[in-house]
């Protein structure tokens, strides 16, 4: 019986720092240069940015849909889990939606570190099989003519949802545009909004 059968994941993280530490196996400074880009580099605004980017440079848009890591790259959003990057395509009658069924894989470079719902199983096991009831209960209720196809993440595959440009947003500026897209956006769990007060 393993003597981390009862402890919690942060018990178990701890205890394997610090066995790698007593072996010098840590370098230095890479704990603190890791939770940096966890807390300051890897956010949704990225996702955001390249999305607003897609909606106003067509050329640009098309790189994103052929390649998405390249794309990715120009901004300078790239490292661990953010290798192969897949962009979706929503249009008025599909919307894609992320999962990782397995575990809670995802593009961190673009889309920040994933939401506490998004690991659940109960996301995860649902997502798949009841992607439409799923969405309603999140708060995104599609009309009935809206296909809902789910993207699950595997190992060579990062995902990104490019969404449809709201309508009455031609006016907008890039920057303007990037603060319509949201984490959820990102995911697919929710279409842009735009409203001109």
């Amino acid at each position: 019986m393993s003597i981390y059968q009862n402890s919690d994941a942060k018990e178990r993280a701890l205890a394997l720092f610090n066995v790698l530490n007593e072996k010098n196996l840590i370098p230095e400074g890479f704990i603190e240069n890791f939770t940096h880009k966890m807390e300051e580099e890897w956010d949704p605004a990225n996702g955001a940015r390249i999305v607003a980017r897609a909606w106003v440079d067509p050329e640009y848009r098309q790189l994103l849909l052929t390649n998405g890591t390249l794309a990715c790259e120009q901004f300078g959003y790239t490292g661990p889990q953010g290798e192969y990057i897949v962009a979706l395509e929503n249009t008025p009658t599909l919307q894609n939606v992320i999962v990782c069924s397995l575990c809670s894989c995802t593009n961190w470079p673009v889309l920040g570190l994933p939401p506490e719902w998004y690991k659940s199983f109960e996301y995860r096991a649902r997502i798949v099989r009841e992607g439409r009831t799923v969405l309603k209960e999140l708060g995104e209720d599609l009309p009935e003519d809206v296909q809902v196809k789910v993207w699950d993440t595997t190992a060579e595959t990062r995902y990104l949802v490019l969404p449809v440009r709201p309508e009455g947003t031609e006016h907008l500026t890039e920057e303007e545009l990037a603060k319509l897209v949201t984490k959820d956006v990102l995911i697919g769990i929710a279409r842009p909004r735009y409203t001109n007060n």
